[in-house]
């Protein structure tokens, strides 16, 4: 018998062990998931498997926990019905497009929306600063093509292209640019995002903050990885 109050059978018990294992299995693995709809249905999984084992390996079903399950089941149910309503209403530029389906994975399609409104498209001539080290930095930028170099006190020591994010570290440490970032290529484009606005925008929406720490953390991470360039 449990603290509450309640009994299990032990034979039922035994062979509901794997339902059980199983359940807390799926939950403990959404916590590692970042696509917010593969968390979902995990979470969907979890909750039946959760409804099957209080069902039936105590001696009495326990509706209590049976009934929250169908809750957390009717809420991501609902969550992922708005989301595929999202994409099918909101339509993308072949650019965004791209964006969302190579570097926002992990947004829902409203969201990304919102971020997207608030930047800026830029293009680039070649030599052009797009930060300088020790000055103050007041955007986040997305390289969406081209290339540029990363120098730290004149010497280049790694360089960027599609997909890289510039003024991360400055943005999460509210410092000054550790490093000059020039763009490499005749043309680059790039998004720019206000650091303020961009900040206001996380503070308001924590699904959108909690997706985007991720994948500058991840940006950040993967440059850091990445072996120096010899200057040229």
């Amino acid at each position: 018998m449990l603290e509450s109050g309640y009994h299990y059978d032990t034979k039922k018990l035994g062979s509901m062990a794997f339902i059980g294992h199983l359940t807390f299995g799926l939950i403990a693995l959404s916590y590692l998931v970042r696509d917010i709809f593969i968390l979902r249905i995990l979470s969907i999984i979890a909750s039946l498997a959760g409804i099957i084992f209080n069902y039936y390996a105590p001696a009495e079903p326990l509706w209590l926990v049976i009934n929250w399950n169908l809750a957390f089941i009717g809420v991501n149910l609902f969550q992922i019905g708005m989301s595929i309503y999202e994409k099918r209403k909101i339509t993308f530029s072949a650019e965004q497009s791209e964006l969302y389906e190579t570097i926002f994975t992990a947004f829902s399609p409203i969201e990304f929306l919102k971020l997207m409104r608030l930047s800026t498209w830029h293009e680039a001539s070649q030599g052009q600063k797009l930060t300088e080290e020790g000055k103050p930095l007041k955007q986040v930028m997305l390289i969406y093509s081209g290339e540029a170099g990363v120098e730290v006190s004149g010497k280049e020591v790694n360089r960027l292209k599609d997909g890289d994010f510039i003024g991360e570290m400055s943005f999460f440490t509210g410092t000054q640019a550790t490093a000059t970032v020039k763009t490499l290529s005749e043309n680059t484009r790039y998004l720019s995002w206000d650091k303020t606005a961009l900040s206001a925008l996380m503070q308001r929406n924590p699904n959108l903050r909690f997706a985007l720490q991720s994948i500058l953390g991840n940006d950040l991470t993967r440059k850091l990885q990445r072996p120096a360039q010899p200057s040229l």
